[in-house]
């Protein structure tokens, strides 16, 4: 469950996260290829990524590292190896409630005007419920105030900069409370100051159990949440622990590109479909 926390980014909290102890593994790759039409963009060995960690995908620009998120969610095509989300085969996964997603192009205006709080309540239609659609506006209340858009709900999306529209998709993401969320640039074309929001809104649910992965352009102001970093390089992982550990050249590479993802759908999907 969310709970909304009077919350500050503090950057002497830097890792501090990584100090939890871990939980069974989330996210399993072994002997993978990812890639569009046959051909190969991605080749992973061996990548586990266990309860509790704040992973960032990093790398240069075309390295993979949306396509690695991809393959992982089961969204581009797996030319071998497996994948297992949550202890299940990716392809078998039929019920996916504590999964959140956030592609990197989603755009939060659609052609319909909706308002915030409809915005957020559409992912949870999207999501499969024993007794059928929950429309649990507690819940939303509470996921906007933790991306500190609570004052917002009434807002019609297209009024909002686009910083707030991606706090809005980010809410979405997480309104049923995702306990596994993966996130694709969720700075991109954002500013400073929502950039902020958002990584304090991911402080308060990282205390609350979330796991994280995070393709970024460059840590920012996650940096003091990162337990664990994952560098991409020509479609292949070449370092994988922790940040303090990592060569310094490998974490300034420049913004990656996906030419294969094309932009996202207004409103499509804040969850693994």
């Amino acid at each position: 469950m969310l709970v909304n926390h009077d919350h500050h980014h503090d950057h002497a909290h830097s890792r501090a996260h990584a100090c939890q102890p871990l939980g069974d593994t989330v996210i399993s790759v072994r002997n993978a290829a990812f890639g569009y039409g046959g051909h190969a963009a991605v080749h992973v060995d061996h990548l586990e990524i266990r309860a509790g960690e704040v992973v960032a995908l990093l790398g240069a620009n075309g390295s993979g590292k949306t396509t690695l998120m991809k393959g992982m969610l089961g969204l581009v095509d797996r030319l071998a190896g497996e994948v297992d989300l949550l202890g299940q085969p990716v392809d078998q996964l039929r019920e996916r409630t504590p999964i959140g997603y956030l592609p990197q192009r989603q755009s939060a205006a659609g052609p319909i005007p909706v308002t915030v709080r409809e915005l957020v309540r559409s992912g949870q239609l999207s999501r499969r419920h024993p007794f059928g659609l929950r429309r649990d506006d507690r819940a939303v209340g509470s996921v906007l105030d933790v991306v500190g858009l609570g004052d917002l709900g009434a807002t019609r999306v297209d009024r909002l900069s686009g910083g707030q529209q991606r706090r809005a998709l980010l809410a979405r993401a997480l309104v049923g409370g995702s306990r596994l969320v993966l996130l694709d640039e969720p700075f991109a074309g954002v500013d400073q100051a929502n950039q902020e929001a958002i990584a304090d809104s991911l402080d308060v649910l990282l205390h609350d159990g979330l796991t994280l992965v995070v393709v970024l352009h460059e840590l920012g102001p996650l940096e003091p949440l990162v337990t664990r970093v994952v560098v991409m390089d020509g479609g292949r992982v070449r370092f994988d622990g922790a940040l303090d550990d990592a060569p310094p050249q490998l974490l300034h590479m420049g913004h990656d590109h996906d030419p294969h993802g094309g932009p996202e759908p207004p409103h499509g999907l804040g969850l693994v479909r």
